[in-house]
């Protein structure tokens, strides 16, 4: 096919998508489903438009701390309906707490309400989100005129930086002004700063000036070739760094590497759509989440994170299905030293290989097992049964395991018989008999082997509280009919008498893709970022 045409049919594909994922205010699922529709028509990355992926990083990049409120009327103002400016009255860092958490215009704007004000604005925390300043008209769409008015403000004001999101300018055409704004970044104390290069070339050089920002607490960086580290003075460090995302850049396995060692309190990362497939080593005694997605990676290796709670990945390995003819390349994930991690997703039985380093004593004997992981969450391929014999060797390696998420990938061709005698061969599932409370089957399509799977299930899980079936969109006309491919669950002979069997529609359009919040990922009070509100089928 002729590339253009090629290309132009992707991008078609993709922008139906990305509408109906805007509209509908969907899933992450449905918005990577536009990217992996680029992919799957073979397009190279080189030909891809980077507004697409602009959409995505958007997506994953945090929410800035400011007010979007409607802009502030100081004239006539109706809050102080008797004549007594109370606010004014608050001590200083209270007013400059709320200064900064103003647009930027509305937080100079301050300086007029009265002579008490006037001197905050300079000495509050600065929060700068350019795309407010786009859309408060202090400049124009045209990337000079952004960065004009970035610089002019980053070099007025005398810091700290508490907030920088830099979203919107082409720096390929300002590199100047890209060292001079992470000199002033470091300079003034930037602590957390969301950079995003927009537009070509999507793999400019960060200048390793990055690496004197260090006061940073959270950074997050998009469409970017990371900074080369091969001249980066050792004593380079990220002192306070927590929180870092790497979304659709271009990385060289070294320079990776450097990053994570020079971040020795860093406990969140989150790589997002990485432009180049690398290897990621875990030596860490800080991390407590690691995020993957839209990337591929072809080793995962926790060498030493005794406090990694988190493991999570999805849609590893897709975008170069086109470069393998059609198949996606395996990855091995590597378990060594991870005695908190308690949730692992998605992992893909016939794709993903699973190695546990560490043996554990039990009952007199060594077993490789992860007995810390309560959630897992894995993605199946019903209808092929080379991929369902991994199933149960997985689910032998956790044999705590309480909470199972099953993502049923799209069904194909059945190559071979799944039935109800497949899955009580072999060996007794320790988890599925002892400890399993709660399984969620995503992406019900009523076909024998998923029953089988749930039955299965039903009748060895002892303890089992309760079993969520999340049935496919378009996949049935009725709940009768859901009811009717479900009847061999209720001649089972289930071994918990306390179980409730719960149906509940799809939250996707076409289904397929697995879903979480990346948000609630790293938030440690959420105990299952899997899970969202769903509506009753």
């Amino acid at each position: 096919m002729d590339p253009q045409r090629q290309l132009r049919q992707a991008l078609l594909r993709a922008g139906k998508s990305l509408l109906q994922a805007f509209k509908e205010d969907s899933d992450p699922g449905i918005r990577n489903s536009a990217l992996w529709s680029l992919a799957a028509s073979g397009v190279d990355a080189e030909m891809l438009d980077v507004s697409v992926f602009i959409y995505a990083v958007h997506h994953y990049i945090p929410t800035p701390p400011v007010s979007f409120a409607a802009p502030l009327a100081f004239s006539g103002a109706s809050w102080v309906p008797d004549g007594i400016d109370r606010i004014s009255r608050l001590p200083d860092d209270v007013l400059c707490n709320i200064i900064s958490r103003l647009p930027p215009k509305d937080a100079a704007r301050t300086a007029a309400i009265a002579s008490r004000w006037r001197p905050l604005w300079r000495s509050a925390p600065l929060v700068l989100v350019v795309s407010l300043l786009l859309l408060q008209g202090r400049a124009s769409a045209a990337p000079r005129a952004v960065t004009a008015v970035v610089t002019r403000i980053l070099a007025a004001h005398p810091g700290p930086f508490r907030c920088v999101h830099l979203t919107c300018s082409n720096m390929d055409e300002h590199r100047n002004e890209l060292e001079l704004w992470l000199l002033l970044l470091a300079a003034k104390g930037i602590q957390e700063l969301t950079f995003l290069n927009h537009r070509w070339p999507i793999n400019l050089r960060l200048p390793a000036t990055l690496f004197s920002c260090a006061s940073l607490t959270r950074l997050y960086l998009g469409v970017w070739r990371l900074p080369d580290t091969a001249a980066v003075p050792r004593s380079a460090i990220f002192l306070n760094l927590r929180e870092l995302g790497l979304c659709f850049d271009v990385m060289e396995e070294r320079d990776l590497a450097f990053m994570l060692e020079r971040s020795p309190v860093l406990e969140i990362l989150t790589i997002i759509g990485s432009q180049s497939g690398v290897r990621l080593r875990l030596v860490s005694h800080s991390l407590r989440c690691v995020q993957l997605g839209i990337t591929r990676l072809e080793d995962i290796d926790v060498v030493d994170a005794p406090r990694l709670e988190r493991l999570l990945q999805w849609d590893v390995g897709q975008h170069h299905v086109s470069k393998n003819r059609g198949k996606k390349p395996s990855s091995r994930i590597k378990i060594g030293n991870a005695p908190n991690l308690r949730l692992l997703g998605y992992l893909e039985p016939g794709d993903n290989e699973i190695e546990i380093r560490h043996s554990v004593i039990v009952a007199g004997t060594k077993e490789n097992i992860v007995p810390s992981v309560k959630i897992m969450a894995i993605q199946v391929q019903f209808g092929v049964r080379n991929a369902l014999k991994k199933v149960p060797g997985y689910l032998r390696c956790f044999p705590n395991l309480e909470t199972l998420h099953v993502q049923s990938r799209r069904d194909v061709e059945p190559a071979g018989k799944v039935n109800f005698k497949f899955w009580q061969e072999g060996d007794p599932i320790k988890c599925v008999l002892q400890t399993m409370k709660k399984v969620f089957f995503h992406e019900f399509r009523g076909s024998r082997s998923k029953v089988a799977f749930l039955k299965f299930v039903a009748e060895k899980a002892k303890v089992l509280e309760k079993m969520v079936i999340l049935v496919a969109s378009g996949c049935f006309s009725s709940r009768v009919d859901v009811k009717a491919k479900l009847k061999p669950l209720t001649s089972a002979k289930w071994n918990s008498k306390v179980c409730k069997v719960e149906l509940f529609q799809s939250p996707f359009i076409e289904g397929g893709d697995p879903y979480f919040s990346h948000r609630l990922a790293t938030d440690f009070s959420c105990p299952d970022p899997t899970i969202r509100e769903l509506s009753v089928f």
